[in-house]
């Protein structure tokens, strides 16, 4: 078997078998063909697709390929989110500390930025010795200590997802529906969880630019989740317009911070506790997802989840301090407004282009081995339905090097569309809930 034989036959629509799919994965885990090969056997995939047994069998190959965690041992419901990615979408550094106090365990696996969309890892890492790498053994004493760990993948923990992962971003190849369930659901599987909620974005800083399209990718992940006996539910979420007001890592930890004190943008808190109150509900902490609702309040209300971020801070070898004072996470040497040329309303946003600007700042990777700047970024004053006058800044960039800075202002004063008719102001931000069953029933939300 040769990996060229299996790439031209993706890439002229067939089926690929188990042992082939195998074949492919631990071939290029174990550096048997080079990046360039796999590169071209992910493009196939992109544009030819996979059946639903190939990407059964490519999630089942993706997880066999390292070990899989087992908290069997450790009292109490194991419960995760996973988000498909969007621009500011920092919901996992709330909810997991929420969830957390409300006495679910929550074992956190998550990855970095792809394209123009953040990571919850450099996130993270903005935070002074935040330590998203540990050994197992050391996750399980964080996640028995404060019932929450937020980790990336190790080297033994899915790796054919940590390199392929790696690859997807670089080359064009992130948007496939079936390596983006095979990549989220082989990881979750290897969490060892009892349920799991899925915020599947959709809009214009989405990967699933359709609602079609996000509907689909969260029906074949439910479908999977079902299938491995997993509790599940998936949201369409609205990425027509970035989430909260800060983009960028550091930026996006404060944000956090501020929702888990009390305040904090509006969409953002409510999503966050929408989507923990889904954790509560499948982990069985509560009897109906409104009641969940009630107790993610009640733990940001009492302090309780910003104390939990402190503490899984501390366990991880990170600064709690920079978390009760926000000035000592990284920050930008310089500011740049973005002004409005003209009076009227914001009518879209288009969130790609927000989320490229920070990447261009050097806020996100354009190559596997970039460095990212943790402190760069862009602060939004303006979001859809806003009024806004002549030359008022509806944006602030957060810089540190002057190279890229007119590319980022371009692309900031573009994605903005102001008119002088006034837009109805917060879109709906739930669109659909997908609950688990063999045949995924959808609901409007």
């Amino acid at each position: 078997m040769r990996i060229v034989d299996l790439i031209r036959r993706k890439r002229d629509g067939h089926e690929l078998t188990r042992e082939e799919i195998q074949f492919i994965v631990r071939g290029y885990t174990e550096a048997q063909f080079p990046d360039y090969q796999m590169s071209a056997w992910l493009m196939a995939v992109l544009l030819r697709g996979m059946s639903s047994q190939e990407i059964a069998t490519l999630t089942e190959a993706m997880l066999h390929s390292g070990v899989t965690l087992d908290w069997s041992d450790l009292p109490g419901k194991k419960v995760d989110k996973h988000s498909t990615g969007g621009v500011g979408d920092k919901t996992s550094l709330i909810l997991a500390p929420i969830v957390a106090a409300g006495g679910l365990l929550v074992p956190m696996i998550s990855g970095r930025g792809l394209g123009h969309t953040g990571g919850t890892l450099d996130k993270l890492e903005a935070i002074p010795g935040f330590n998203v790498n540990l050994a197992p053994d050391r996750m399980r004493e964080v996640l028995a200590k404060c019932g929450m760990v937020l980790v990336g993948q190790t080297e033994k923990i899915v790796p054919a997802d940590k390199k392929m992962y790696a690859l997807r971003d670089v080359t064009g190849t992130v948007e496939s529906p079936a390596l983006i369930c095979a990549s989220i659901m082989s990881k979750k599987i290897a969490e060892g969880i009892d349920a799991l909620v899925l915020d599947v974005k959709t809009g214009s800083g989405a990967f699933m630019k359709k609602e079609a399209d996000a509907v689909h990718l969260a029906k074949l992940m439910v479908e999977t989740g079902v299938r491995i006996g997993k509790r599940i539910v998936a949201l369409i979420t609205d990425m027509d317009q970035p989430l909260g007001l800060y983009v960028g890592n550091a930026l996006e930890v404060i944000e956090c911070v501020d929702v888990l004190k009390g305040g904090g943008p509006t969409d953002l808190r409510d999503l966050s506790i929408e989507l923990a109150a889904w954790m509560f509900y499948l982990g069985e902490k509560t009897a109906s997802v409104e009641l969940g609702r009630r107790l993610a309040t009640r733990m940001i209300a009492n302090g309780s989840a910003f104390e939990k971020f402190c503490e899984v801070t501390r366990l991880q070898g990170g600064d709690p301090e920079s978390l009760r004072d926000v000035s000592k996470l990284p920050q930008a040497r310089n500011r740049r407004e973005v002004r409005s040329p003209h009076l009227g309303y914001v009518q879209a946003i288009n969130s790609e282009q927000v989320g490229i600007a920070s990447l261009v700042l050097g806020g996100g990777r354009e190559k596997k081995e970039d460095t990212v700047d943790h402190a760069v970024g862009i602060v939004l004053h303006k979001k859809v339905g806003d009024a806004v006058a002549q030359n008022e800044p509806i944006c602030t960039l957060h810089y540190n090097s002057d190279a890229r800075l007119r590319e980022a202002e371009s692309l900031i004063a573009s994605s903005y569309q102001i008119s002088a008719q006034q837009t109805a102001a917060n879109p709906k931000l739930i669109r659909h809930v997908i609950e688990g069953s063999f045949t995924p029933a959808v609901h409007a939300y």
